[in-house]
C-alpha cells in the first residue's frame, strides 16, 4: 500500500500521544517518544520510551505499546490493527509490527527532518520497508510534525 490520511480518531490519538510525550520531556524521561495501538478508533494499549528506565535498548515505545496489546488480548496477533507514534518507527520496531500483523502505521515526526540518530539505516525509506510487506502495510506520515519536531531535534538544513 502507501502513504494515505489519518482518521480523525488516528489524528486525536497522535495529538493525546504527543501530550503524552511533551510529558515525559518536561519530568526527564529520556527519549520522549509515545506509541499507542489502535482497534478501529480505540485505544488498546499505550506505551512510553522506556531504553532509560529499563537500560534496554528495545524498550522503545511502540515495542511497549505492542507487549501490552497483546498481553491485554491474550495472544499476540495484532492483525489489523494500527499503530500511533509520535516518531516514524525505526527499523527494529518497523519489524515488530510486521512480527505482529499490524497493518498501518500514523506518526508525527520523520524522515527526513529529524536526526539520523534515530535510525540505523540511513538508506531504507518507510516506502521501501512497506513495498518489502507485499502491500500489507499503509501510513499516514508527517501528521502534526512541527508540534514535535523540538523533541527530536530537526535536521540542519543542507547548505
Amino acid at each position: 500500500m502507501a502513504e494515505t490520511e489519518p482518521t480523525e480518531a488516528e489524528t486525536a490519538t497522535l495529538a493525546r500521544a504527543i501530550t503524552r510525550a511533551q510529558g515525559l520531556t518536561e519530568r526527564g524521561q529520556g527519549a520522549p517518544i509515545v506509541a499507542a495501538v489502535m482497534d478501529g478508533d480505540k485505544v488498546m494499549a499505550w506505551g512510553d520510551n522506556e531504553v532509560h528506565v529499563d537500560q534496554d535498548p528495545t524498550r522503545h515505545a511502540e515495542i511497549v505499546a505492542i507487549a501490552h496489546a497483546c498481553a491485554d488480548q491474550g495472544h499476540p496477533d495484532l492483525s489489523g490493527k494500527t499503530l500511533i507514534t509520535t516518531l516514524q518507527p525505526c527499523e527494529m520496531c518497523l519489524g515488530a509490527l510486521r512480527f505482529a500483523g499490524i497493518s498501518r502505521v500514523v506518526f508525527a515526526a520523520g524522515r527526513p527532518r529529524v536526526k539520523d540518530g534515530y535510525f540505523q539505516f540511513h538508506g531504507l525509506e518507510l516506502a521501501d520497508f512497506a513495498a518489502a510487506c507485499d502491500g500489507d502495510l499503509d501510513w499516514a506520515g508527517h501528521v502534526m510534525e512541527d508540534d514535535v519536531l523540538n523533541l527530536y531535534g530537526a535536521r540542519e538544513a543542507s547548505a
